[in-house]
């Protein structure tokens, strides 16, 4: 039986790497075990770990769901000096979605569900976890 999930992402500097990620994520992180460690439980039971070390290239990505895609892509781009990067959408795919790159490497992005009824139910389910 699975009932959590973590993925790690590594950066060299983990003082940058951990400001970078609290700015993405609007927030400090909730544990950090050690030295060189960061931990942000996402949604409940998934846990967004950045570590120091190597990167792995061609890793990803990680994309979190979001509320408005272009408002978070404007967001990102302005804070944390991300470079303007396209939105996808396809006809037979309920998301719309986008992938970035961290200041290591590592591809995040963020996806919006299309159906707004949809996305509404997803976002109160995520409240009420």
């Amino acid at each position: 039986m699975m009932y959590e999930m973590t993925v790690q992402i590594r950066v060299t500097d983990i003082e940058k790497g951990q400001a970078w990620y609290q700015s993405l994520l609007r927030r400090e992180p909730d544990f950090i075990p050690h030295e060189g460690f960061a931990e942000w439980e996402l949604i409940p039971g998934c846990w967004l770990q950045v570590a120091e070390g190597v990167p792995t290239a061609g890793c990803g990505p990680l994309r979190v769901g979001i509320e408005n895609l272009e408002a978070e892509r404007e967001r990102v781009m302005s804070e944390l000096q991300v470079d303007w990067f396209e939105i996808y959408q396809r006809e037979e795919v309920p998301v719309k979605w986008a992938t970035f790159e961290d200041p290591w490497g590592n591809r995040v992005g963020f996806f919006e569900y299309l159906d707004q009824a949809e996305k509404a139910e997803k976002i109160a389910q995520s409240r009420k976890a």
